[in-house]
């Protein structure tokens, strides 16, 4: 018995070790290549930003003239303005190595700048439809809700409060409009988003 004991530890603890001894290398040539492209990105040239996928505010949709009296609303509404005439793209999911991969290392500041204003945007907006549906405005939430789907944001709690609006205004069939949108998402928000609107699809039922 004790013989058997022991067999099993020394079997048990070889398993562990060849296992430990997988994952260092697999960590190292994790790092390495990691590295590799990193070098690569920093050696990329400046390339024409001509393509990109700028987001241009539809300022038409946006209710200046509703909360006046709520500080926090004339702060939105202020974001809103000084980014009318700002580079705006959504680059969720990309890192600054893939960035400079695309489009050359001496871009990552823009490209940096351009995405920092893409965050800013998906939160003001939605805290500013939070704001406006928590005080009797739905109709207007659901418009800067719906624009910033249109971005493909992956601020979750849009579209949980998108698709409670669409139940409580009878047409949670919209819902299903959604999903092209979030199963294209490609940051880590991508599953829990999709799951989400399955959980608002089946208490429609």
């Amino acid at each position: 018995m004790n013989f058997l004991i022991i067999a099993s530890t020394l079997i048990l603890a070889a398993a562990i070790a060849i296992a430990s001894s997988k994952s260092r290398k697999n960590a190292a040539a994790m790092e390495q290549e990691f590295w590799q492209r990193e070098r690569a990105a920093n050696n990329t040239r400046r390339k024409p930003l001509d393509d990109l996928d700028y987001i241009k505010l539809p300022m038409e949709i946006f209710p200046m003239d509703l909360l006046q009296d709520i500080p926090r609303v004339e702060d939105y509404r202020q974001i809103i303005l000084s980014l009318k005439d700002q580079p705006i793209v959504n680059f969720t999911g990309l890192s600054n190595t893939e960035l400079k991969l695309r489009y050359g290392a001496p871009n990552i500041t823009l490209l940096t700048t351009y995405d920092q204003n893409y965050t800013l945007l998906a939160r003001t907006l939605q805290q500013w439809a939070q704001a406006l549906y928590d005080n009797g405005f739905s109709q207007e939430a659901c418009q800067l809700l719906e624009f910033a789907v249109s971005t493909s944001t992956d601020v979750s709690a849009t579209y949980r409060l998108l698709c409670r609006i669409y139940q409580e205004n009878g047409t949670p069939e919209k819902i299903d409009a959604l999903y092209p949108v979030a199963e294209s998402l490609t940051s880590a928000m991508q599953k829990p988003i999709v799951r989400m609107l399955q959980e608002f699809d089946r208490s429609s039922d």
